[in-house]
C-alpha cells in the first residue's frame, strides 16, 4: 500500500502483541509514527518498536492501564510531550473471559468493562481534544463479532464491545465537525501467537465451517484495514462498522 502517513502520529493501546503489533508495525511502514501502548507486555512492546526502528520508523512504547483513566492522560500527555500531536487513535486493546454468563463473577465483568468500554471512553476522551485543535483526526476502534451478533460464553465482551459501537457512532456525530473520522472494525476469530494453540486444534474443522472462506484470521488480514481508515483516503467514511471476518457473519 502507500497511504502516505507520513508525519501522522498513531496511538495503538495493546499494541506490544498479536494484531495489535502488526498494526502498529503496518502503520509506521505507511509511514507513520508509532506510540505503542501496553499494559504489562513491556518486553513485547519494546521488540514492536525496535522492529520499527530497524525499519527506519519511528516508535516508542508507553506504559498505561487503559481502565484508569488517570494512567491514560498522563500517557496522552507523554505522547503529545515527545511528539505534539496524536493524529490516530487505534483502540485494540481487550480483555475476554470465556465463559458461562451463568458462572461468571462481578470480579470478571468488571475487568471486561473496564478495559473494553472504558478503555475506549478513556483513550477517546484523552486524545479527542487534541484532534478536535488539529481538526483532523481518526479513530478506529476494534471489537469482536459478538457484539454485533452475540455469541454464547462471551456475554460480558459482547455487551462492552457493543458499548464501544455506540460510542463510536456518537463520536462520529458530534467530532465529523472537526474533520475528525470515527469508526469500528468487527472481527470475526482470528489467530494469534496467544491464542489457546490445544483448543483451536481440537475444533478447528468444527469452527472453520462457520466461515465461508474456510479459515479464521490472523493479524495479516486486519492491519491493511485499519491502516486504510486511518489515511486520507477514507475521509468520507465515518460511523461505520466495518466486519472484517471471513463471511462469518453479513449483517
Amino acid at each position: 500500500m502507500n497511504l502516505n502517513l507520513d508525519g501522522k502520529v498513531a496511538l495503538i493501546t495493546g499494541g506490544g502483541r498479536d494484531t495489535g503489533g502488526q498494526i502498529a508495525e503496518t502503520l509506521a511502514n505507511e509511514g507513520a509514527v508509532v506510540a505503542v501502548n501496553y499494559r504489562k507486555s513491556r518486553t513485547e512492546a519494546e521488540k514492536v518498536a525496535d522492529v520499527i526502528k530497524s525499519c527506519g520508523g519511528q516508535a516508542r512504547s508507553y506504559q498505561a492501564d487503559i481502565g484508569d483513566y488517570r494512567q491514560v492522560m498522563a500517557m496522552v500527555d507523554q505522547i503529545m510531550a515527545d511528539f505534539d500531536r496524536i493524529d490516530i487513535l487505534v483502540n485494540n486493546a481487550g480483555y475476554v473471559v470465556y465463559k458461562k454468563f451463568v458462572d461468571t463473577t462481578p470480579e470478571e465483568w468488571q475487568a471486561q468493562i473496564n478495559t473494553c468500554l472504558y478503555g475506549a471512553i478513556h483513550c477517546c476522551h484523552a486524545v479527542a481534544p487534541h484532534m478536535i485543535k488539529q481538526n483532523s483526526g481518526r479513530i478506529i476502534s476494534l471489537v469482536g463479532d459478538s457484539s454485533r451478533v452475540g455469541e454464547a460464553n462471551l456475554a460480558l465482551a459482547a455487551a462492552a464491545r457493543g458499548g464501544t459501537i455506540a460510542l463510536g457512532k456518537s463520536l462520529a456525530r458530534e467530532l465529523g465537525r472537526d474533520n475528525i473520522c470515527v469508526n469500528t472494525v468487527s472481527l470475526g476469530l482470528v489467530q494469534t501467537a496467544h491464542s489457546d494453540a490445544d483448543f483451536l486444534a481440537q475444533h478447528m474443522e468444527k469452527i472453520v465451517k462457520a466461515y465461508p472462506l474456510r479459515r479464521i484470521g490472523s493479524p495479516d488480514d486486519i492491519a491493511p484495514m485499519i491502516a486504510f481508515l486511518s489515511s486520507d483516503e477514507a475521509s468520507w467514511i465515518t460511523g461505520q462498522v466495518i466486519s472484517v471476518n471471513g463471511g462469518f457473519s453479513m449483517v
